[in-house]
């Protein structure tokens, strides 16, 4: 068999591999999607070194899905179907909001804005969203069944 068969069979067997993989993808998002309320929700939980305002080092693109008690987060590039993050209703605290600056308008989605949470009083984490997202997390935070910790929005 002549290389340029052997070089044009692994190439189609790597395009089919790469369409699997686009289609794979697409199938998770649509079935993460009739799990509950999705919407992109980027995250950067990498926040123990010191590092300047705008430095798009730790962000991961992902898809936020809503549940009872819990806001999962599934990375964008990834077929697992499991959580990479759960955060709890009544332990997740809104410390403040800002737009990103400097390098990381190009890490994140276009109009995204950028809060500031704490989980537990302990660990920091770093959401990034568009203000419609912004506003149902905050209406999920608030909605919290009588008797938990509510208003945990500043």
């Amino acid at each position: 068999m002549p290389i340029w068969l052997w070089v044009l069979d692994s190439l189609g067997v790597l395009l089919a591999l790469a369409i699997l993989a686009v289609i794979g993808l697409a199938a998770r998002r649509r079935i993460l999607a009739r799990g509950g309320s999705t919407f992109d929700l980027s995250v950067n939980r990498k926040l123990a070194e010191p590092r300047e305002e705008g430095d798009p080092r730790g962000w991961t693109l992902g898809i936020g899905r809503y549940g009872d008690r819990h806001l999962e987060w599934f990375r964008t590039f990834s077929l697992s179907p499991r959580p990479v993050l759960r955060l709890e209703r009544g332990h997740v605290e809104v410390l403040g909001r800002r737009t990103p600056v400097g390098s990381e308008t190009y890490a994140l989605h276009a109009g995204n804005t950028i809060v500031q949470c704490s989980i537990d009083g302990e660990t920091s984490i770093q959401l990034a969203l568009s203000p419609q997202a912004l506003t149902g997390l905050l209406a999920w935070l608030e909605s919290s069944p009588p008797g938990r910790e509510v208003n945990n929005v500043i």
